[in-house]
């Protein structure tokens, strides 16, 4: 799939938000997966965004987001929606920029990742059961307040903020062939494909996604925004609905190569490998895109290879059910 223009309009926006971001953000390590590579005679390298503030890639488009934020909308405040990465991300841009803010999630929300939240000292209030439906009241109840609405991923400045990744991927290796990166609304792989297919005119970004909720690679192939009914998954950073109209539609359809479907036994063997063999904490979005990576390695022979390993944030109770 190409087309140089959203590309384009992306990448200008990662590198201005790279510029701002610095003194918010860690710069991640891109660490050597001898296991991974052994497994898919390639080079696979682990970009480690699960040692990122709040433990997840999050943070970079929550506070590119609110850094954009006039004095005005600033002293208003943030209203947010989230399964939990985002709304500890927000959160933590709150706190260091001191703006108010209320955080929605849905009621069955990682209690790791509400947890988190709190502790950041942002208001958490519950609502729905698909991240879909939190989205849509917490939009509706920022509007009706006059207040700024931070998405997840439908927001050109949230995606450029993701895409800080990318600038840094790019600074650490050269060549790069493949890209493996979770999808779920779709922010982080939009701001990552972005930026990088501008630079690197061949290589190959796959979207990773569970069987249990596959909305965006549905949505691709239906060639339109679909609604369906997501299934419980240890994925839950990318589960559930995707708000009609989102930006992330057209630019995954635009740049995003494949896309990878995973099940839930291979996203539980994932975790557990990474664990076992790298000493690695990781939630279960970021062991989606080692599960799609495993489905795939008999293509990559050869190839330079790196998986977003996009978040940490995972609840005891289900790290005791994988172990």
């Amino acid at each position: 799939m190409t087309s140089t223009l959203p590309a384009l309009d992306v990448y200008t926006e990662v590198l201005q938000a790279k510029q701002q971001l610095s003194p918010y953000i860690r710069e991640t390590p891109l660490d050597y997966s001898p296991l991974l590579s052994e497994l898919g005679h390639c080079q696979v390298f682990l970009k480690l965004e699960n040692l990122q503030h709040t433990g997840s890639f999050k943070v970079r488009g929550a506070i590119n987001t609110l850094l954009s934020l006039t004095a005005e909308q600033k002293r208003g405040g943030v209203v947010a929606a989230s399964s939990g990465n985002h709304g500890a991300a927000v959160a933590y841009g709150l706190k260091r920029l001191d703006i108010p803010g209320v955080i929605f999630v849905p009621e069955d929300a990682s209690s790791a990742k509400v947890s988190a939240i709190q502790k950041l000292g942002a208001t958490v209030q519950f609502h729905g059961t698909d991240c879909g439906v939190t989205e849509a009241y917490a939009r509706q109840y920022a509007s009706e307040r006059g207040l700024v609405y931070a998405s997840p991923y439908n927001d050109l400045k949230t995606i450029a903020g993701q895409g800080t990744i990318a600038v840094e991927i790019a600074q650490q290796l050269k060549p790069i062939d493949t890209v493996f990166a979770s999808v779920g609304g779709g922010g982080l792989i939009s701001g990552i494909a972005g930026y990088l297919k501008p630079l690197f005119k061949d290589i190959e970004i796959i979207g990773c996604s569970p069987v249990n909720s596959p909305v965006m690679a549905e949505s691709i192939k239906a060639g339109q925004l679909v609604q369906m009914e997501s299934l419980p998954t240890l994925s839950d950073g990318t589960a559930g609905g995707i708000e009609p109209g989102a930006i992330t539609f057209d630019l995954c359809r635009t740049l995003v190569d494949d896309f990878v479907l995973v099940t839930e036994t291979e996203i539980q063997a994932a975790i557990r490998l990474l664990i076992e063999n790298h000493h690695l904490l990781i939630e279960g979005a970021a062991g989606t895109a080692i599960a799609a990576f495993l489905q795939r390695k008999e293509q990559l022979r050869d190839k330079t290879v790196v998986i977003v390993i996009c978040g940490a944030n995972i609840s005891l109770e289900v790290l005791k059910r994988i172990l």
